[in-house]
């Protein structure tokens, strides 16, 4: 399965499955690829405009937005749901992962932005 140019979004909490995601990338016995659009290097700044720059520049680049959807994820406004505003502004697909291996939208864990506009969910860990 190849996913093209994705960017993953996580809460802090979530982000055992932001990596295990890039171990599937990694292992050649596993049919899961995408090209990770996430920023590579720590980023030596507390500046929220700043982060926020560096991100929408790797968005930019995605057509998918993954969005990790765990206990917490619906709760994280200041980089998580910007990200989605900005993955929706650019016109990314948007694929939902629900951390509880639902298929379908959860409307209890489910960021409010991206409940009802057309966002797949169904991909699982």
């Amino acid at each position: 399965m190849r996913l093209p140019r994705a960017f993953v979004g996580f809460s802090s909490t979530d982000i055992k499955y932001y990596r295990l995601m890039q171990a599937w990338n990694e292992n050649i016995n596993i049919d899961f690829d995408f090209a990770d659009c996430q920023l590579y290097d720590d980023i030596n700044s507390e500046g929220e405009n700043y982060i926020k720059s560096k991100c929408r520049k790797r968005i930019n680049m995605a057509g998918k937005f993954i969005p990790s959807i765990g206990e917490d994820t619906r709760y994280k406004y200041k980089y998580v749901r910007w990200e989605a505003e900005v993955a929706i502004e650019k016109g990314c697909t948007i694929i939902g992962v629900n951390l509880d291996g639902s298929r379908k939208m959860v409307e209890s864990t489910c960021p409010p932005i991206i409940r009802n506009i057309g966002a797949i969910f169904g991909l699982d860990y």
